[in-house]
């Protein structure tokens, strides 16, 4: 069950944000094997004062398209599979939004089944 955080600047586009979640997702569900239905995310537009980033970190030029993603997942996956998941998701938001692979920051977040409840108060996987 991973837990997507999606952070970006304010957009005239409404559903701009919703389109970047429905990308992350699919490429979740393609490279690592994700439930389709497994979909929880959390998507939030910022001002420039509350979405901060340094613009060359590690020489690479961002631009104020820059948009954050976190994804809290269970722990286990690959550094291969993790890096075809960061270039997958970077490769499709830039085909389809247009948005620049050097504006893309994903952070994965693994934890332990045990650290999940779904609900009712139960940790469903201890």
């Amino acid at each position: 069950m991973p837990l997507v955080r999606i952070s970006l600047m304010k957009q005239e586009n409404k559903e701009f944000g919703r389109k970047i979640g429905q990308i992350v997702h699919q490429e979740m569900v393609h490279t690592i094997s994700v439930p389709e239905k497994d979909c929880f995310q959390v998507i939030t537009e910022h001002d420039n004062n509350s979405l901060i980033y340094d613009s060359n970190y590690l020489g690479i030029h961002r631009s104020d398209g820059v948009i954050f993603i976190q994804i809290t997942l269970n722990e286990g996956r690959g550094v291969d599979l993790k890096k075809s998941l960061y270039k997958n998701i970077a490769d499709t938001l830039h085909n389809q939004l247009d948005i620049r692979r050097e504006d893309v920051l994903i952070s994965l977040v693994e934890v332990k089944k045990e650290n999940w409840s779904f609900g009712n108060g139960i940790a469903q996987y201890a």
